[in-house]
């Protein structure tokens, strides 16, 4: 099995911000009658821009060196990203045709910011950097928290 590098590792996490951007805007756009959804997917959308700046500068701060263990790091990197919704058949912008109601965007978030947040764990464990990709992981998990407050008026 190829290993990635660590660079590679962090044009992933700018990749999987920008396809978070992506995916708020549009469901931003798509539910824009109600203004509380709206509003929520821009706030994320907002917030998925500035973790790609982070990961860009990241990416010039890091080396070429691989870290310790990396061998066991680029495995797991390599399960989360050939998962569904980074590589896998339902990758994240082709399944956005499913997305048909409020409660399909939130479940859909929840599970790509759950990938997302299992990414970065990764991620993290990976680069000297690791207070910079601590603030990521922390403002994912605010993420989830804001999603499974929302998705609660679905249910209740």
């Amino acid at each position: 099995m190829e290993k990635f590098s660590i660079r590679e590792v962090v044009e992933q996490a700018v990749r999987t911000e920008r396809l978070g951007y992506e995916f708020y805007t549009s469901m931003a756009n798509r539910f824009e009658k109600n203004q509380g959804l709206k509003s929520l997917f821009e706030t994320l959308a907002g917030k998925e821009l500035v973790h790609e700046k982070t990961f860009l500068e990241l990416k010039g701060l890091i080396g070429d060196e691989e870290p310790e263990k990396w061998d066991e790091i680029s495995e797991y990197m390599r399960a989360i990203v050939e998962s569904e919704f980074f590589l896998g058949k339902n990758k994240a912008l082709p399944s956005l045709e499913k997305v048909k109601t409020a409660e399909d965007a939130v479940n859909f978030a929840m599970g790509f910011e759950k990938e997302t947040l299992l990414h970065f764990h990764g991620l993290r464990d990976a680069v000297k950097e690791k207070d910079m990709v601590e603030e990521i992981i922390n403002e994912e998990r605010s993420h989830i928290m804001w999603l499974a407050k929302f998705g609660k008026t679905f249910t209740t």
